[in-house]
């Protein structure tokens, strides 16, 4: 059944951050850009869980100017970045419950010659499995910094959303060092789906994990 607007704003006001991990999957996100409409499904993203998380930027309530948008209201941008790369992330819990969600990976539908453009050229699951990767080839820019994903240019069209087959639970990924954090299975994904962070091409279905 396709979720409305108003259901996925209720799972970000009411649910657990790992529970809003797994109704992402499958959600159609999309960016308004100057060259058009470019969209894809959600189907790779991890959960951070805040002050006891060691690897999450919030870890024991740290604040920095940096972090504001992390203690702002769920559906709030966070992005930040790591490597030279913009890293897109929704907060997931109410203002000052810094808890929030990263999106590793999405499948393109809408604007892929655009996403290509922004790329450089690549093309095939390269072109958005990875954090990095789906931020550049969407078009977002740090302006959308504490903006809203229900309501900015860079939202979610709940109409347009699948529904994943299975959902898998993997532990994140470059997360060294952490004690238990390290191995926490808080990565969920789209099983079979092609634009997986390091997905093994024997375990991609034809039907990208889509019912």
């Amino acid at each position: 059944m396709v979720k409305k607007m108003e259901e996925i704003k209720k799972i970000f006001a009411q649910e657990k951050t790992t529970e809003i991990a797994a109704s992402l999957l499958g959600m159609y996100l999309e960016h308004d850009t100057p060259n058009g409409k470019i969209a894809g499904y959600i189907v790779d993203c991890e959960a951070y869980l805040g002050p006891e998380d060691e690897a999450a930027h919030s870890f024991s309530m740290r604040n920095t100017p940096r972090l504001a948008a992390m203690y702002q209201k769920a559906g709030t941008i966070y992005l930040y970045t790591m490597h030279t790369h913009l890293i897109l992330n929704l907060v997931t819990q109410k203002e000052g419950f810094p808890q929030g969600v990263m999106i590793r990976g999405i499948e393109p539908i809408k604007g892929i010659e655009q996403m290509q453009i922004n790329r450089g050229g690549k093309t095939g699951s390269a072109l958005t499995d990875g954090p990095g990767k789906l931020v550049a080839a969407l078009g977002i820019t740090k302006d959308l910094y504490g903006q809203s994903i229900f309501s900015s240019s860079l939202h979610l069209v709940a109409e347009k959303s699948r529904i994943p087959k299975k959902i898998e639970r993997l532990p994140r990924i470059g997360i060294p060092n952490k004690g238990i954090w390290t191995e926490a299975p808080l990565r969920y994904v789209v099983a079979g789906n092609p634009y997986i962070s390091k997905q093994k091409k024997n375990q991609i279905r034809p039907d990208h994990g889509w019912r």
